[in-house]
């Protein structure tokens, strides 16, 4: 089969399209013909030595893929062969995948394989910040960075019917347009003369934001922390401009402020994962939930996605089409 794998760590120009073997669906297992294959940041991370840096090379990357069952391992019901699905499935970037039974989220015929690659890593992620990590309620407001990423405009919309006020952030006109037309009340673009916490303060009269969910890191930290309300918590999830600085519990108390941090591939419990895993799929089928589709190319063009998602120069969700 075609797979994309890299063979040195380094820029997106070592990602190769080769050929490999097919892999065979052990016990519990199935084997995707894989249609799409979400791209997420942290592939670029793993590409750059910078994440999972001691998985042995070359490697196949990718985390998530939508497309037909077409074989099943010992122990697998045969029915689900033919059916279309989505799954968190490593080493997606590929013709074929395997993935556990348990992962699987049967799609209806009117959601398109590129919509579903776009639904469960940043889904997931964006729907476990909103209802785990942050237990956003009713009536609170809740500061989104990156707002315009895929993660971001997930958790817009999920936010938003959690009866949250929402405000993001964005690097220019054109994703806060986006954001906005995802449910956003606020948007502020960088560029001008006033921070993000003075801007928040504005929008809140002062008051403040409950929650501020933030996946950038080293460049976003301090404003994140001055953003937050009495009792507020602020939410790390990434760290694309770099690590943060380290947290001074001295500089908490004053507002009793929370500080954490929320990883999709920490071990959920299985019924967690079930129930936010069916949500979305739900939403998703419902037409509640819209997946951006940001960047569509194909397999043998993953070194184009990668440049582009690292420059910033997508919105939602980049994807690779499989022939």
């Amino acid at each position: 089969m075609k797979a994309i794998r890299y063979h040195e760590v380094g820029g997106p120009e070592v990602l190769r399209l080769d050929e490999v073997p097919e892999p065979t669906p052990g016990p519990g297992e199935v084997r995707i013909r894989v249609e799409a294959a979400g791209v997420n940041f942290a592939d670029t991370e793993r590409r750059r030595g910078l994440y999972d840096a001691t998985s042995p090379l070359p490697r196949i990357l990718g985390s998530e893929a939508a497309g037909i069952v077409d074989g099943v391992g010992p122990g697998v019901d045969a029915k689900w062969v033919g059916r279309r699905v989505v799954a968190l499935a490593p080493r997606s970037y590929a013709e074929f995948a395997t993935t556990t039974e348990e992962e699987l989220l049967e799609l209806p015929e009117h959601v398109s394989f590129e919509e579903a690659a776009g639904l469960l890593v940043q889904g997931l992620t964006a729907w476990h910040l909103i209802h785990t990590s942050a237990q956003l309620q009713q009536g609170q407001r809740v500061l989104i960075h990156a707002a315009a990423g895929g993660v971001g405009l997930l958790a817009i919309q999920l936010a938003k019917q959690a009866g949250a006020t929402v405000l993001g952030t964005v690097s220019s006109e054109e994703k806060a347009k986006l954001a906005r037309e995802s449910g956003a009340d606020e948007v502020f673009v960088y560029g001008g003369t006033a921070s993000v916490a003075e801007w928040v303060r504005t929008v809140t009269q002062g008051a403040g934001v409950e929650v501020v969910l933030d996946s950038v890191g080293a460049s976003t930290w301090a404003s994140s922390l001055e953003s937050l309300a009495a009792f507020g918590h602020l939410v790390a999830y990434g760290s694309a401009s770099g690590p943060p600085a380290a947290v001074e519990v001295e500089t908490l108390y004053a507002k009793s402020l929370k500080v954490s941090a929320y990883w999709l591939r920490t071990p959920h419990p299985a019924a967690l994962q079930r129930r936010a895993r069916e949500a979305l799929g739900s939403a998703l089928a419902g037409g509640q939930l819209r997946v951006k589709l940001g960047l569509v190319v194909g397999l043998e063009e993953a070194a184009q996605a990668h440049q582009r998602l690292e420059s910033r120069a997508t919105v939602g969700k980049v994807v690779l089409r499989v022939p």
